[in-house]
């Protein structure tokens, strides 16, 4: 189990308990964690699970693959800190992550 703080953009906090190996686009939409909408389910090809990575979280979750670049290259709001929470599966290194969901999901 890991934990991961959502922090919506008006400032407000969840933090949810993961299973090793669940992504963090499943784990807030199960627990109905508001800013994560999850439209295909988890397959890269929405870009409705788009978060932002706290910057002492980034090293750790590594390198943004070129499926999610294209795909967020879509969504309002994208940096270089956006990932597919989709894309992010749970494991010891990432207990404690903190991600930031944009205003909106498009």
């Amino acid at each position: 189990m890991g934990r991961v703080t959502y922090i919506a953009h008006d400032g407000t906090q969840r933090t949810i308990e993961l299973a090793e190996g669940e992504s963090l686009m499943m784990g807030a939409v199960e627990h109905r964690v508001p800013g994560i909408d999850g439209d295909c389910g988890g397959c890269a090809a929405c870009g409705t699970c788009h978060i932002h990575i706290h910057p002492d979280w980034l090293a750790k979750v590594g390198p943004i693959s070129d499926a999610q670049r294209e795909m967020l290259q879509f969504a309002d709001g994208a940096s270089e800190d956006s990932r597919l929470a989709c894309q992010i599966r749970m494991r010891d290194e990432l207990d404690g992550i903190v991600v930031h969901t944009p205003e909106s999901q498009h």
